[in-house]
């Protein structure tokens, strides 16, 4: 296993569903998936509020990360081609400061 191939840490997410059968038991449903993802985005949350350690704040970000990568598994779409697609998009976008932060983002006035 290449641990930095995009294809082998989909692979790994691919055989994980299969081993729990996800598919089959509910896992894999779409509104399910986008709870655990607001749980994880929680945790992060937590992690940042209360001051908890790098590697805490690391695993939760690769918890959502691995969410994230089966939820293209779930809903068939090719996360690798739609990551290089938006960031093409928002490479073109204009910065602007809001209450003081860098912001880019589709602006509409």
């Amino acid at each position: 296993m290449n641990t930095d191939s995009y294809q082998d840490m989909l692979a790994a997410v691919q055989a994980f569903h299969a081993k729990h059968r996800f598919r089959e038991t509910g896992g894999e449903e779409l509104a399910y998936r986008v709870a655990l993802m607001s749980e994880e985005l929680g945790e992060i949350s937590a992690c940042v509020t209360k001051g908890k350690s790098k590697e805490q704040l690391a695993e939760e970000c690769a918890d959502l990360f691995i969410l994230i990568i089966g939820t293209a598994i779930a809903a068939d779409f090719d996360l690798k081609q739609a990551f290089w697609d938006k960031l093409k998009k928002i490479e073109t976008r204009e910065s602007r400061m809001i209450n003081g932060r860098i912001r880019v983002s589709e602006f509409k006035d």
